[in-house]
């Protein structure tokens, strides 16, 4: 009986050719003046601005939990204000983003499409202000003690993916990756 099968089929694959696909290169953009990264940049500086204040006030927690003491002449009711601030603000804001912002931007970045990683930090970030907010109500109602190793497990929950949002978020609108996706026109016209 005779050998029907392909040489070809037969011969050894070159390892170029299991390599995935590439992107086509694309061309370096031309520079921004001063002026045109100012206005690519305008959506990364305003979101960086409510960031550092999520940044500061995180930090004003975690280390009151690490010390194991409340900022000085903050009383206990103070200190869970300070906690609903946060917990209230992040929502607020991630709402906003969610309803008018990210819509707008996913239209042409796929990073602020639904079922991509920034939206994902949003809810992984809002299960832990929902355990933070339990617990900050039960120290309010008389429920439970405030015990700063207890708060701090609660925060220890979403603090790395809180973190990283912060930056993802402001790396994604930076001038360097705008660019990439809208002209100085559209930038102009969106809402925000």
């Amino acid at each position: 009986m005779a050998d029907t099968t392909d040489p070809a089929a037969q011969a050894p694959v070159k390892a170029s050719e299991n390599l995935p696909e590439q992107e086509p290169e694309q061309k370096p953009l031309p520079k921004l003046t001063p002026s045109e990264f100012r206005q690519y940049n305008r959506m990364a500086e305003h979101m960086n601005h409510f960031h550092n204040h999520f940044r500061e006030t995180w930090t004003m927690l975690m280390t009151a939990c690490e010390s194991q003491k409340r900022p000085q002449g903050m009383s206990i009711r103070q200190f869970l204000a300070v906690c609903e601030q946060m917990i209230h603000g992040l929502t607020m804001h991630h709402t906003i983003e969610e309803r008018h912002i990210f819509p707008v931007l996913a239209k042409k970045m796929p990073a602020f499409k639904k079922e991509l990683e920034l939206l994902t930090q949003h809810k992984q970030i809002h299960e832990g202000l929902d355990k933070l907010e339990l617990y900050v109500n039960e120290c309010k109602s008389g429920e439970r003690e405030l015990r700063m190793s207890e708060m701090k497990d609660v925060l220890d929950t979403f603090g790395e993916v809180l973190w990283q949002h912060l930056d993802d978020e402001v790396d994604q609108l930076g001038a360097e990756n705008m660019r990439k996706y809208w002209t100085l026109e559209e930038l102009r016209r969106m809402p925000m």
